[in-house]
């Protein structure tokens, strides 16, 4: 599979963009046509999970995979928090802001690995978008109370207006609102319903995801070039952190009873690092916290390593223990 992922288109405009990013081209995807690549493609993924529960039905499944999904984004940012500390050297508040990263999710490495999965005969059920997005939030509720922990001028969730602001971006940001609103959407219409739209949200969607991550390659390599924030500890987490929340991951799905596609994909979510919902929301709560951190690790190394190797790394362990 590791030889298919890489000779994807998918993964191959990721790699030119990667690429131009290092080598300081002046390519660029406009920063509006980049939002609305992202718009485009949550409407889609959260469409096409709804079209997919309205044939199945609420499966048994769907509960086992949330609750698996939701117990993860509350738990993995804890022994993160305890490696940045120990390991990685960083102090209480930034050490919260990147463990919050690591048990939240990331839509776009979510929305290759179900490419790439149904590519090699995994195809992912449609109830895995409402699991991405329901693990979108409890993480960043973990991180802040660590934070709180250490720096007592953390603000508490609701207790004014900075914590009003915040429970507004945790609970109502963009990603959220529309996953979960077009996963609605398409359990309503159902299969009949999104017929008239699937020329739109299905015949330009690999083409809009390749587009997307050229942008994302872009992102990654400049950020990654302009960081001087990162030690060696840092960047080792950055790799570990994610193989080891991903096997985690892997490993529940398979104990809760979850097909082998849908065990891989929890692992693959575990795996992901989030570098928006929880960025914007540590902008708001933690704005000591340094985003030279966060968003390098997450975006500058996680996000690269889950497209190239994670992917395939965790279909191969889903396999491998079903």
């Amino acid at each position: 599979m590791i030889i298919d992922t890489l000779t994807s288109p998918i993964i191959l405009f990721f790699a030119l963009g990667l690429a131009a990013g290092f080598a300081r081209s002046d390519l660029a995807i406009p920063e509006a046509v980049a939002k609305g690549l992202a718009i485009y493609l949550m409407a889609a993924i959260g469409l096409k999970g709804g079209v997919s529960v309205a044939e199945t039905g609420l499966v048994p499944e769907l509960g086992l995979a949330a609750l698996g999904g939701v117990l993860l984004s509350f738990a993995l940012p804890f022994p993160a928090y305890w490696l940045l500390r120990k390991l990685g050297r960083l102090d209480g508040v930034n050490a919260a802001a990147v463990a919050a990263h690591y048990g939240s999710v990331s839509l776009v490495t979510f929305v290759t690995a179900t490419e790439m999965l149904e590519g090699i005969g995994l195809p992912v059920p449609g109830y895995m978008a409402a699991v991405l997005a329901l693990m979108e939030t409890p993480a960043i509720i973990s991180g802040l109370w660590l934070a709180r922990r250490s720096a007592r001028q953390v603000p508490a969730l609701g207790n004014d207006a900075g914590g009003q602001s915040l429970v507004h971006e945790v609970f109502l940001n963009a990603s959220v609102v529309l996953l979960v609103g077009a996963f609605l959407i398409g359990l309503v219409a159902g299969k009949d319903g999104f017929a008239p739209i699937a020329p739109v949200f299905e015949g330009g969607y690999r083409g809009v995801l390749c587009l997307f991550l050229l942008d994302m390659g872009l992102i990654a390599a400049r950020r990654l070039g302009q960081t001087r924030a990162l030690n060696r500890r840092l960047v080792a987490l950055a790799f570990l952190l994610p193989a080891v929340n991903g096997s985690l991951g892997v490993v529940l799905g398979t104990l809760l009873g979850l097909d082998v596609a849908s065990a891989a994909t929890l692992g693959i979510l575990a795996a992901s690092a989030s570098y928006i919902a929880v960025p914007a929301a540590m902008r708001l709560a933690l704005p000591q916290a340094d985003p030279g951190i966060y968003l390098s690790m997450s975006l500058g190394l996680t996000f690269p390593f889950n497209i190239i190797v994670g992917i395939s790394l965790f279909a191969w362990l889903a396999q491998r223990i079903a």
